[in-house]
C-alpha cells in the first residue's frame, strides 16, 4: 500500500524536484487516493502536478471526482488537461452533462484530434462497444515490413496500448489482422507484415451490448478487442480496464436491482436520493405482502382455535423465502452469463427441484420437531414437515422459473425476480401449513 503521508508531503513541498519525483515514482491512482484520504478531498493540491501527470490521475478518478477535480482550475488549465486525457474517459464525461453544455465544452475546451476523436464517441449509445471504446490504437498495413512497423510504434505515443498492432487495408480500413510486439521483435526486420499477421481475429462489433463484449474478454481472455463498424472497418478498441468497470457497473447494478434500489443510488447521496430510489419498491413489496395476508385472511378461524400456528407459519413462509433466493441468485446469474439454453433448461430446473426436495426433507424434519415445542402434537409436527418440504418445492420452482419469464418479457430478471418469488413462497407457504391444518383439524386438538 502507497504511503499517503509521504506523497502527500512531496505534493505540497512546493519543490520542483519532489514534484517530479513524485510524479517519476508513484501511480496517479496513490495520488488521486492520498488526496481523497488525507487531505479530504481538497482537489487544489493536485493543482501542483504538472499537465500530463495530472490528466492522468483525472483518468483514474470517478466522472463526479473528476468534475470537482475539474472545478478547481481556470479555463486555460482545463483546455490543457482535458486535452491530455484519454479520449475515452473524456467522452465519459461529456456524457454525464446535460445536452446543452455538451457543444459548449467540445467547442470551448477541446482541440485537434482530440476534439475529432471525442465527438466520434459520442455518437454511440453509451452501453455499447462503441460507447466504451477508445480510438487511440495502433494501425498498421499489410504491406509494411516489420522494421517500419517498429519506426511507426515509436512515434504512437498516445495509443491506448502498444502490445497490439491492428493491420487494416490502405483504403477502407477494413481489419484483416493483428500482429503483437512480440512477434515483431521476434521476426527479421524486412519481413513484411501480410508473413507474420494473426488474420483469426476476434472482435466486436461497435452497437453490441457492453456486456456481450465483457463475455467475449471472458471467453477468449485478450487484453485488448478490435471494434469495427458494420462493414467490417476498424474504428477503436476496447480494453480490458474498459471491461472491468463494465463488470463493477453491471454487479453494482444488479446488486441494487436485487435489493429494490436505483442503479443511481450512492452511499453518500442525499436522503431524499435515497427515499426516491427506495420508496418506489417498498411500495410494490407492500402490495405483495397484502397477498400473503389475504391468505393468511381465509384461515384466522384455524388459526383462533390453534394459536400455535401462527408461531410455526412465519419459519415456513420465511425458510422458504431463503430457499427461493437461493435459487434465483444462481439462475439470475447463470442467465447474464448465457449458461441456460434450451438443451440444459430442463435438467436445471430438476436439478434445482432435487435440491429442494432434500433441503425441504431435512428442513422439514427439523421444523417437526420445533413445531413440537408449540403444540405436542405429532400430527402438528408432521403437517409443518410436509408445508415445509411443499414450499421449498415451490420456491425451487418458482426461483427458476420466475427470473426465466422475466427475460422473456424483456424485464431485467435482477430487477423484479425477488419481489416475485419472495410473494410465491410466502403465500403458497401460509397456504400448504394452514391449509393443511384445517383439513386436519380433528387430529390437532
Amino acid at each position: 500500500m502507497a504511503d499517503y503521508e509521504s506523497i502527500i508531503r512531496l505534493l505540497t513541498s512546493g519543490v520542483p524536484d519532489n514534484i517530479q519525483r513524485l510524479v517519476d515514482e508513484t501511480h496517479p491512482a496513490d495520488v488521486l487516493e492520498a488526496v481523497q484520504e488525507e487531505c479530504d478531498g481538497n482537489y487544489t493540491y493536485l493543482l501542483a502536478l504538472p499537465d500530463d501527470f495530472l490528466a492522468d490521475v483525472i483518468d483514474e478518478a470517478e466522472d463526479d471526482d473528476k468534475y470537482e477535480i475539474l472545478k478547481v482550475m481556470d479555463p486555460d488549465r482545463t483546455r490543457s488537461v482535458l486535452n491530455r486525457m484519454s479520449v475515452d474517459e473524456i467522452a465519459d464525461l461529456i456524457q454525464e452533462l446535460e445536452e446543452d453544455n455538451k457543444d459548449a465544452v467540445i467547442t470551448s475546451l477541446l482541440r485537434g484530434r482530440t476534439k475529432t476523436d471525442v465527438t466520434k464517441l459520442l455518437k454511440y449509445e453509451e452501453d455499447t462497444a462503441g460507447g466504451i471504446m477508445t480510438t487511440q490504437f495502433i494501425a498498421i498495413y499489410a504491406s509494411n515490413t516489420v522494421m517500419r512497423a517498429l519506426n511507426y510504434l515509436k512515434t504512437e505515443v498516445d495509443a491506448e496500448t502498444s502490445y497490439y498492432m491492428y493491420v487494416v487495408d490502405k483504403e477502407d480500413y477494413t481489419l484483416r489482422g493483428v500482429v503483437s510486439l512480440r512477434d515483431l521483435v521476434m521476426q527479421p526486420f524486412d519481413t513484411p507484415i501480410e508473413e507474420i499477421m494473426n488474420t483469426k481475429v476476434i472482435s466486436v462489433n461497435a452497437s453490441d451490448d457492453q456486456e456481450d463484449v465483457a463475455d467475449t474478454f471472458r471467453k477468449y481472455g485478450y487484453p485488448a478487442l478490435p471494434v469495427v463498424d458494420d462493414n467490417g472497418k476498424m474504428i477503436g478498441i476496447v480494453t480490458v480496464d474498459d471491461v472491468i468497470e463494465v463488470l463493477n457497473e453491471e454487479f453494482t447494478e444488479d446488486i441494487h436491482h436485487m435489493g429494490g434500489i436505483n442503479k443511481e443510488e450512492k452511499i453518500d447521496g442525499t436522503v431524499m436520493e435515497s427515499v426516491k430510489s427506495r420508496l418506489p419498491w417498498l411500495v410494490v413489496n407492500l402490495i405483495t405482502a397484502l397477498l400473503a395476508s389475504s391468505v393468511i385472511a381465509r384461515f384466522d378461524g384455524t388459526i383462533e382455535k390453534i394459536v400455535a400456528l401462527s408461531a410455526v407459519m412465519t419459519i415456513i413462509s420465511g425458510m422458504g423465502g431463503n430457499a427461493g433466493t437461493q435459487s434465483l441468485t444462481m439462475v439470475v446469474r447463470a442467465l447474464s452469463l448465457d449458461e441456460i439454453d434450451k438443451e440444459n433448461a430442463i435438467k436445471i430446473l430438476l436439478k434445482e427441484l432435487g435440491a429442494g426436495l432434500i433441503n425441504g426433507v431435512v428442513i422439514g424434519a427439523l421444523v417437526a420437531v420445533i413445531a413440537l415445542f408449540y403444540n405436542f402434537n405429532p400430527w402438528f409436527g408432521l403437517i409443518a414437515a410436509v408445508a415445509m418440504i411443499l414450499n421449498m418445492l415451490c420456491a425451487a420452482l418458482a426461483g427458476f422459473l420466475v427470473p426465466i419469464l422475466l427475460e422473456k418479457l424483456q424485464v431485467d430478471p435482477a430487477i423484479a425476480s425477488s419481489v416475485f418469488v419472495t410473494t410465491v413462497t410466502d403465500c403458497m407457504g401460509f397456504f400448504f401449513f394452514l391449509g393443511l391444518a384445517t383439513i386436519a383439524m380433528p387430529l390437532l386438538k
